[in-house]
Formats: structure tokens, sequence, C-alpha cells
């Protein structure tokens, strides 16, 4: 996509997580890998408020091109396409549900078998860390080890996928992931899957939604 359509699609996906209930306010980012760095929203505006000329690009070198500044979290967005080069979009939102288990500080466990859905076993809660820092960043790189999702431990959640659309959709079940789990621990303590089982259907979701 030339650079406008990359910001319009950025902003409406922005406006369509608000939309979705995963994010309120200013709260949250999106950005689009692009060429060589991203465009991503720009720090504490109003979603509805923002132009398309308000997304700013980001170089992989840490420079900055545009109007406004970007996302105060422009660091893990950057460290994230570095280290994942399947990822072409990412979100991060402060969704009800994920964020409360966040502030337990823990993983979530693979209570259901839609946990592999995100690459693993189970879905990783990244070490608190100052928001905006090199070290909540560095945190983060390390619980998606083999995932697509984590947690931020009293923060929230962030997803990537190959592009816009797949981002958004993995972090609306991401939130209906959290929401069950939720529920499952108000019940009671979680029965597990086993560790054969997850290995299974992580290698059915290889192949998941292929229609070749």
């Amino acid at each position: 996509m030339a650079d406008p359509d990359v910001r319009s699609a950025v902003l409406a996906t922005a406006r369509a997580m608000n939309a979705a209930g995963l994010n309120r306010g200013t709260a949250g980012n999106v950005s689009a890998r692009h060429e060589d760095g991203f465009y991503v929203t720009p720090t504490g505006m109003d979603y509805d408020e923002v132009a398309p000329e308000d997304i700013v690009f980001v170089g992989f070198d840490g420079s900055v091109s545009g109007k406004r500044k970007p996302s105060s979290e422009w660091r893990f967005h950057r460290d994230i396409y570095a280290a994942r080069p399947e990822a072409g979009s990412i979100l991060h939102a402060h969704a009800s549900f994920a964020t409360a288990l966040a502030c337990r500080g823990e993983p979530i466990p693979p209570f259901h078998y839609m946990i592999a859905r995100f690459g693993g076993a189970d879905i990783r809660c990244a070490a608190y860390a100052t928001f905006g820092t090199q070290e909540l960043s560095d945190a983060m790189i390390e619980a998606l080890e083999g995932r697509c999702a984590c947690l931020m431990a009293h923060h929230g959640m962030v997803v990537f996928g190959g592009d816009m659309k797949q981002a958004l959709a993995l972090a609306v079940e991401f939130e209906a992931l959290c929401e069950q789990y939720w529920r499952v621990l108000a019940l009671g303590p979680a029965k597990l899957l086993p560790a054969d089982e997850m290995q299974r259907v992580i290698g059915k979701f290889a192949g998941y939604g292929r229609q070749d």
C-alpha cells in the first residue's frame, strides 16, 4: 500500500479496536510495518479526533517523521518488528479481561485448546516495567518468544499478526479467551489440558485457516 493508504488503514484499525470494546479513550496503540519502519498511532490523542496525516512514521533506527509524536510505546513496536519478521501489524490494548489477568502477573495456562492459537501451550505474562521504556520492550520480546500474544503485567495485552486485519482478529480472540479464563477462575481452580494434547493442537494450528 502507498503511504496515505497505510495511514488510513492504521487509523481505521485503531478505531475498530475501540469499537470492538478492546480499548477505551487514548490508551492502546496500533502499528503497521512499512518499508524500513512502521506507521503507528500518535500519543495521547482520541482516535475519533485523529486524521490519517496524524499517523506517525517511525524508522527502525528510531527516527520519526510526521507532525505528531508517536505512541509512547513505539519502542516495543520497533523491537517486535525487528525480532519477528512475520509480524506485519501490532496491536496493544488495555482490554478489560486481559488487563485484569495481567494484574495477577501470571501466565494463562492451557485451560482451553485455543491457547495454542497464539503459538504455544500457554500465554506468558511479560514482567512489569514502566510504560514506554526499553525495559518493558525487552520483557515483552522475552514473553513473545514463540508466541504472537502476551499479557503485560499491570498493564494490558499485545498481539501481532501478518497484517492489520489478522492482528485485530487475534486481539478479539485473545480478549474472549481472557474473559473465559476469568470466568473459570471465578468457579475455582482451572482444570488444564495435558502437555501431549497441547502439542497435538499446536501442530494442527500450524495449518489452521489455510484453504490450499
